[in-house]
């Protein structure tokens, strides 16, 4: 089985219930804290490419109501959403959950339960 590794914020709800059911599900992983630990660029762009940028960038966070209109404006694609991600990591939807190539974004069990048992 290929490790699971979660990415997000220990503080962030979303992300506890995530780990939580894992724990009860008695599956090992790792988890990436980018408020600490940051992220990638080349990360980001695999997420993107994988799911969409519009899926991993999380345009209804405190982070992103924060941003200047101009900023917000600004973000029509990849290229400028992972520069964004990359400067303000808590606008990254959380959690994200890899399992090898596989890669689950926000925390639903129906999809845990399809990528990880």
């Amino acid at each position: 089985m290929a490790a699971v590794i979660i990415y997000g914020i220990p503080n962030c709800d979303t992300t506890k219930k995530a780990m939580a059911w894992l724990e009860k599900n008695k599956i090992p992983f790792s988890f990436h804290d980018y408020r600490q630990q940051g992220i990638a660029e080349k990360k980001l762009n695999d997420w993107c490419t994988k799911k969409g940028w519009e899926t991993v960038f999380n345009k209804r966070s405190t982070t992103w109501r924060e941003l200047p209109e101009a900023e917000q404006k600004k973000i029509t694609g990849q290229p400028a959403a992972v520069k964004t991600m990359s400067k303000h990591n808590s606008i990254i939807k959380r959690p994200i959950m890899e399992k090898g190539d596989d890669l689950v974004v926000g925390f639903n069990e129906e999809q845990y339960n399809k990528h990880i048992k």
